[in-house]
């Protein structure tokens, strides 16, 4: 059975920086498209960061570029997530997703990074907070 395992979430002061690991069981993480989304309280889940399967091409969101870098382990089987300068904006649950890229094979990235409905599982997520 496929499955992901976000950790690394916790709480830190505005500045301060956490990697989160999304571990996956199952299957290979390297086959697919992996995403990270977030989901702040009364607000929609937000598509923040992917990287592609056959290139380990990235992608990042407006609200996160230049701040959060993806990255993979295929040893590890693990995805990271490096997040630093971090801001209280940053504050939600972060959830990783997997894609294995039969419907998205010809969708461009930025696309596929920001629509749910193209990935097939889903981690539980971890908190992060950013608050002083």
């Amino acid at each position: 059975q496929e499955q992901l395992v976000e950790s690394g979430g916790g709480s830190v002061q505005p500045g301060g920086s956490l990697r989160l690991s999304c571990v996956g069981s199952g299957f290979n993480l390297d086959n697919y498209n992996i995403g990270w989304f977030r989901q702040a309280p009364g607000k929609e889940r937000e598509g923040i960061s992917c990287i592609r399967r056959v290139d380990d091409r990235t992608h990042y969101a407006d609200s996160v570029k230049g701040r959060f870098t993806i990255s993979r382990d295929n040893a590890k089987n693990t995805v990271y997530l490096e997040m630093a300068s971090l801001k209280p904006e940053d504050t939600a649950v972060y959830i990783c997703a997997a894609d294995n890229g039969v419907q998205s094979r010809y969708v461009p990235l930025y696309e596929v990074c920001r629509t749910e409905a193209a990935f097939q599982s889903w981690g539980q997520g971890t908190q992060v907070t950013v608050s002083s």
